[in-house]
């Protein structure tokens, strides 16, 4: 319970309609979710505008309302603001308690990799004897509770929500994955990051952001946005990322896996099993706390395969140093962390060996392959699922990414297939889709095998798989089975025989 007139000190206000000295217990932004006693936002979404579900929110119980616009029709107290988005977040973390303040905040965005690195920053951080949080793509992890997730990043009432939570359980670092959409429409304003990480850039989003420019300009703010007492960690071989260390006031660590000029590099790289082995040197020396991380270095095995998870692990590693966390602890999270579903992800190794990817832009496909062609095998068989419902101009560039890479892994053909019996309609994929991915591969002379089903092409890649080859399982939503499918078609098979 708060008095609303203390509550609206935490956001600016234009002015008032009925206003009246009440008592709020609670802040909603879904009309059905409403409860008596609620204090209702109406908050101008994509999809619907709140306002039209002012009266339904008075009707379950709506004491008073946060309006861009008065509704003159209804008699309880409305608070006009010029954003009702910048509002709610506002508002939420001040009922709260403000509890992003309470907690070591790890603000982690790419266009690939967020999820993973969030992940491995968590487990060097439990491992190191944290009481820890997570919010992602997958979950939300309050200590040790989860909750599945929704959305890549909350809504801001719900993020501020999940925040309180963590706070009384003691929570007291929080790795969290931050989306351009969130950070576009709000929803991690009142969170104050002690550190901001960006990976990497990549076409992906951009029909919801209009551009390519306002995708960048989205993902950069939660740099140019950090404070001067946080640390950004920026990646110098990705050109948008190395551009931002002039461009905000946090104390910048810089590192490259190519880069040497920054203040950490990653020396040695072996590859040629997939998984990396490379030494994490400390280049240039660092600050924090008042302690120096002085030039040095330490080895680095890790569990989970890809160029990708190199550049994860070394934000991760950069964060964990950061946070305090041992060498000995890092070295040991890094050597038995086994990643997440669909990143790179080995499903068999036996005769041959299966890897499971998840490509949903060039990025994902850029590093993947140059991964492969590290690798040591015989012959790879490249099942490719069309990324559905996502348009012509990311299935062009999909295509052509792939394509950049077939004569390097010595292919002159793919097996890809539309996924239709394993898709739901958002994810569809069309005439136009198919078209233009078949356009790519004919004018670059590859041969395609089409399938409409997803297990006749993971099928079709199996049975030709021989000693010491790679199957490589590829694709965004459509390809989301197929390291289930391959596993009991390899099991059929092998009953069959015996």
């Amino acid at each position: 319970m708060i008095l609303l007139r203390e509550l609206l000190k935490s956001t600016a206000t234009l002015d008032t309609l009925h206003p009246k000295d009440i008592t709020v217990s609670g802040i909603s932004y879904h009309s059905q979710k409403c409860k008596p006693g609620d204090l209702f936002v109406a908050v101008n979404g994509y999809k619907t505008n709140g306002h039209k579900y002012l009266g339904n929110a008075v009707e379950n119980g709506a004491v008073a309302a946060i309006v861009e616009e008065f509704n003159f029709d209804l008699a309880i107290p409305q608070i006009r603001v010029a954003n009702s988005r910048i509002a709610l977040a506002q508002l939420g973390a001040a009922f709260y308690g403000n509890p992003a303040d309470k907690m070591k905040m790890i603000g982690i965005t790419a266009t690939n990799g967020k999820t993973t690195t969030s992940y491995m920053t968590n487990a060097i951080l439990e491992n190191h004897g944290l009481k820890t949080g997570l919010i992602g793509t997958v979950v939300i992890k309050i200590d040790d509770a989860s909750i599945p997730s929704e959305l890549t990043t909350p809504e801001s009432l719900d993020l501020q929500h999940y925040l309180k939570q963590m706070v009384d359980k003691g929570v007291s670092h929080v790795s969290m994955e931050v989306s351009s959409a969130a950070l576009e429409t709000n929803r991690v304003e009142g969170v104050d990051y002690d550190i901001v990480t960006f990976n990497n850039l990549s076409r992906e989003h951009i029909d919801s952001h209009g551009s390519f420019e306002q995708y960048f300009a989205a993902k950069s703010s939660l740099i140019t946005n950090a404070g001067e007492h946080s640390y950004a960690v920026l990646n110098l071989d990705d050109s948008y990322s190395a551009s931002l260390a002039d461009k905000t006031k946090a104390s910048v660590v810089t590192f490259g896996v190519k880069s040497k000029e920054g203040h950490i590099y990653c020396k040695n790289l072996d590859l040629s099993t997939g998984r990396a082995r490379y030494t994490y040197e400390i280049v240039k020396p660092f600050q924090v706390d008042g302690a120096w991380h002085s030039p040095g270095e330490f080895d680095i095995e890790l569990a989970v395969p890809g160029l990708h998870s190199v550049y994860n692990s070394m934000v991760a590693i950069t964060v964990a140093l950061l946070c305090g966390v041992s060498v000995d602890t890092i070295q040991a999270t890094m050597r038995t962390f086994a990643g997440v579903e669909r990143r790179f992800e080995f499903i068999y190794e036996n005769d041959f060996m299966i890897i499971d990817d998840h490509f949903a832009n060039p990025g994902n496909i850029h590093v993947t392959l140059e991964t492969v062609k590290f690798m040591d095998y015989e012959k790879l068989h490249l099942v490719y699922a069309i990324r559905g419902s996502r348009g012509p101009t990311v299935n062009r560039e999909n295509a052509e990414a792939v394509v950049q890479w077939m004569k390097r892994l010595e292919l002159d053909e793919i097996i890809a297939t539309k996924s239709v019996s394993h898709v739901t309609g958002k994810d569809f994929v069309t005439d136009e889709e198919t078209r233009v991915f078949l356009d790519v591969m004919e004018q670059a002379n590859i041969r395609v095998r089409l399938y409409d089903e997803l297990p006749d092409a993971i099928a079709e890649g199996l049975s030709h798989a021989a000693s010491r080859d790679l199957v490589l399982l590829a694709g965004c939503q459509g390809m989301d089975p197929g390291a289930q499918i391959a596993l009991k078609q390899l099991e059929d098979k092998s009953a069959a025989t015996n």
